[in-house]
């Protein structure tokens, strides 16, 4: 795509997959793209300026907003994209603390340094909200999926911090006339995954069982069901909330549900297999103290007022991130 903008963006979280995808989509729409990247030998700033060598990495923390600071002043950024959690859901039982603090806490840092640098109100920015803030209850579960306006029950210290973002994203832009919004994603998946997330260790583990190289996968509960979709259409969702004339939230959902079981099916389809269960061990290890049942979005509100629709079924999703998987995993045989 020819340049059309000249416009600077700064992302925190850019070594996760939405990150990779956001800067992808960013450089093809023109922009100067910096980065923060956490401390002078992180392991994964040397594939990081690899794989992304059109981005500028600063070195900062969402732990410390005096370091958000000067990366603001470097980066100088007409939008800001906070991506960077402690992500991991089950993750996020074994260390509250750093959840809050990270997920949670960095985005009033974030926030912050925004408002401390950008006076004049010139700075969009973005908050990754997430579909683990509505919890999945039947109580407050909608027939036809979540939307803007469903209640929330976050069911992890990871839900309650992002809950936290959400709403201090929503009390800057009310308080100081920021435009700040938060975009509500379902789960979204593809190849730039890291392998201890479900789907990911799903494809990962198929393509090695195809190849030999294990026997089978451990898995917690496989009845959860969730409102998969493709990171790769979600990033372009969360670049169309910075391109509006208000600041507004959004869902982002593919309005489908599926199980951990039927991912497993299709998963194992793409090798031939037809029957997963000899394959799959259930590990107690990997079982939450409380789970979220079923997630399912309604973005309604999105495809009417962005134009925004996913493009990448949920077939389509399980093939292209087993052929991933396979390609990689090949190299090893």
């Amino acid at each position: 795509m020819a340049e059309a903008t000249k416009k600077r963006a700064l992302i925190t979280g850019i070594t996760g997959q939405d990150g990779g995808h956001l800067a992808a989509l960013l450089h093809e729409k023109g922009y100067e793209i910096f980065a923060i990247i956490r401390g002078q030998h992180n392991p994964r700033r040397e594939a990081t300026e690899a794989e992304y060598p059109y981005v500028t990495l600063i070195e900062a923390d969402l732990g410390d907003q005096s370091s958000l600071i000067r990366a603001m002043q470097t980066a100088k950024p007409d939008e800001v994209y906070n991506l960077g959690a402690i992500s991991h859901v089950g993750y996020s039982f074994k260390d509250p603390m750093l959840t809050a603090d990270i997920t949670g806490k960095g985005v009033l840092n974030m926030l912050e340094a925004i408002r401390l640098t950008d006076p004049e109100n010139k700075v969009r920015f973005y908050q990754a909200s997430t579909s683990e803030m509505y919890g999945g209850l039947d109580y407050n579960r909608p027939e036809k999926g979540y939307t803007e306006e469903s209640a929330f029950h976050p069911r992890s210290p990871y839900g309650v911090a992002k809950l936290y973002g959400y709403w201090i994203t929503k009390n800057y832009r009310e308080s100081y006339d920021m435009f700040a919004v938060s975009g509500i994603l379902f789960n979204h998946e593809g190849e730039r995954r890291g392998v201890e997330f479900v789907t990911r260790k799903i494809t990962n583990a198929v393509a090695r069982i195809k190849l030999g190289l294990q026997t089978h996968i451990e898995l917690g509960d496989l009845w959860p069901q969730r409102d998969w979709g493709y990171a790769g259409d979600y990033v372009e969702g969360m670049w169309l909330m910075l391109q509006q004339d208000e600041p507004k939230d959004y869902v982002l959902a593919t309005g489908e549900t599926h199980s951990i079981e039927e991912f497993l099916t299709l998963a194992f389809k793409e090798i031939g297999i037809d029957d997963w269960k000899p394959y799959v061990k259930q590990n107690p290890a990997f079982m939450r103290p409380a789970e979220v049942d079923l997630l399912l979005g309604d973005p309604t509100k999105a495809e009417k007022e962005l134009g925004w629709k996913r493009k990448v079924d949920f077939p389509g999703l399980v093939k292209l991130m087993v052929e991933h998987d396979l390609a990689i995993e090949s190299t090893k045989v």
